[in-house]
């Protein structure tokens, strides 16, 4: 059974227009929404298998390759790798980062795209990292701990910007390894592999609010890295196109 973590978080990306459903395996925990219409018990169980098959060749991948798993630096897999494993390793390579920095990302990313060919609007969210693809203006919130600015701020989408990847990196919220401080670091991408894994490098260098111009000027030196936000405390930096708009 799966450690208990508190998803209140989950109510800030809510749309109203969505059905949504979860799917629980193993560590993998999304949050789905599609178009209302579009939810059925076929396509639940058809997700849920999906996510089965991905994690599985993630799995097997790693029996063969354990340093996949430990590193966190950017590594090279093997050349028959499963794209799950590539999409990962490439992100990494990227932001500076072990391939794992980008594992929820990479989910959510592959999970999004399935939907993608059943549901005109999809958000997938894994732990913080976000998938979206969207005909419509979505609002975002933006989690991050005990800062003023959780539950205040929100992300403000257009169906332009999409698809997305919408990544978040915390020093002070969750389980996810993090070397920093931040109270969050937010990254968009259109890929969520490559904004996971640059969330997390950005986020590592964070220790104060001193380190917050940084760590956004650091995000939007890498290429198709589209926003970047930083929070610590009661300040934040931003730059790209981020649209902040109230909750």
């Amino acid at each position: 059974m799966p450690e208990y973590v508190d998803r209140t978080y989950r109510l800030l990306h809510s749309q109203k227009d969505l059905a949504y459903f979860r799917v629980l395996i193993k560590e993998t925990d999304l949050d789905i929404g599609v178009s209302r219409d579009k939810l059925t018990v076929a396509l639940i169980k058809e997700t849920n298998n999906e996510v089965m098959s991905v994690r599985s060749q993630l799995e097997q991948y790693i029996r063969r390759d354990e340093l996949f798993l430990r590193t966190l630096k950017p590594h090279q897999p093997a050349r028959d790798a499963p794209k799950i494993v590539r999409m990962m390793a490439e992100a990494g390579a990227v932001a500076g980062t072990g391939p794992m920095a980008a594992v929820a990302g990479a989910i959510a990313q592959h999970v999004g795209e399935y939907l993608a060919k059943r549901s005109r609007e999809v958000i997938v969210e894994n732990g913080g990292d976000i998938y979206i693809r969207s005909g419509r203006v979505r609002k975002i919130g933006i989690f991050a701990g005990e800062s003023p600015f959780t539950n205040r701020v929100a992300l403000e989408i257009q169906p332009h910007q999409t698809p997305l990847g919408v990544c978040t990196s915390s020093g002070t919220v969750g389980h996810s390894l993090s070397l920093g401080r931040a109270d969050a670091v937010v990254i968009l991408a259109p890929s969520a592999p490559l904004a996971d894994a640059v969330a997390t490098a950005a986020g590592n260098l964070v220790q104060d609010e001193r380190d917050l111009e940084k760590a956004v000027n650091f995000a939007l030196g890498i290429k198709s890295v589209t926003g970047a936000l930083a929070i610590k405390n009661d300040q934040l930096a931003a730059a790209g196109k981020i649209k902040l708009v109230p909750m």
